[in-house]
């Protein structure tokens, strides 16, 4: 059965408003959430992470005030693959950290501030799920303080895969304690799932949940032996997770091993 958010345009922060896109599965959980900001009588919009390729969704989104900025949070093909036919719809720039996927402007790095429809988004580098991942503070009149929009370094249900290996486990612990830092209470409007109430403290959250996953890791090595491969170490350490998630366990099990033996 559908979800019934699929095509609803729901407001979730004064300037902020996400459309879930129809493309469920066990790495997007209910689907995309592609993120609709603005001061509400800027007379624009920008949108961030238009998701796939999916002419229900762009169009749905391309229906409304005019389009500023385009932003991609990373470069996995929920989020972004739809870029270049909503850029036609809507005829925005994109941002991005991958200069193959920024149009019209310059890359992103961390401190860049994008002005648009009447607020500010603050980049915020944050690799580690893949290595062009940002994240990016939200704040504008109306707010009662900066939201962050996380990508999938933090997903609003379950933890993130560390896409190994374009993906690396030390960028990842660095960018979530960058995140630790945030002011308490500052909400996350992640990629995926729903909006979670405290940055810092989820990301602390996230922290611990590496360094026991690590720990587990060493011990399997010691059982197995430190050659053993990543799906070895998966079988061993993963029996918590249901076994159609493996091959993504995998992934990050691979950057905890390099993580490990680097």
């Amino acid at each position: 059965m559908s979800h019934p958010l699929y095509g609803s345009l729901r407001t979730v922060h004064p300037l902020a408003s996400v459309l879930l896109q129809d493309n469920p599965g066990p790495m997007t959980l209910d689907g995309t959430n592609t993120w609709v900001v603005s001061v509400p009588d800027s007379g624009a919009r920008v949108i961030v992470d238009p998701g796939e390729d999916d002419g229900v969704h762009l169009e749905t989104l391309a229906d409304g005030a005019p389009v500023a900025a385009i932003v991609l949070t990373h470069r996995h093909p929920d989020h972004a693959s739809g870029a270049g036919r909503f850029v036609e719809l809507t005829g925005a720039p994109v941002y991005a950290a991958d200069p193959s996927l920024a149009t019209g402007t310059e890359p992103l790095t961390g401190g860049v501030v994008i002005e648009a429809a009447g607020v500010e988004l603050e980049v915020i580098a944050t690799p580690g799920h893949t290595s062009d991942s940002v994240s990016l503070l939200l704040d504008g009149p109306g707010s009662d303080g900066a939201a962050l929009l996380s990508g999938d370094t933090i997903l609003g249900r379950g933890t993130t895969v560390i896409a190994h290996p374009d993906g690396a486990l030390g960028p990842y612990l660095d960018s979530l304690r960058r995140i630790a830092e945030l002011p308490a209470g500052t909400p996350v409007l992640p990629g995926h799932g729903p909006e979670l109430p405290d940055a810092a403290k989820i990301a602390n959250t996230y922290l611990a949940h590496r360094e026991q996953r690590l720990e587990q890791v060493r011990t399997a090595l010691a059982e197995l032996g430190p050659d053993a491969s990543a799906r070895e170490v998966v079988e061993v350490v993963y029996t918590d997770v249901d076994t159609s998630l493996w091959d993504a366990a995998e992934l990050s099990v691979r950057a905890q091993l390099d993580h490990l033996r680097g």
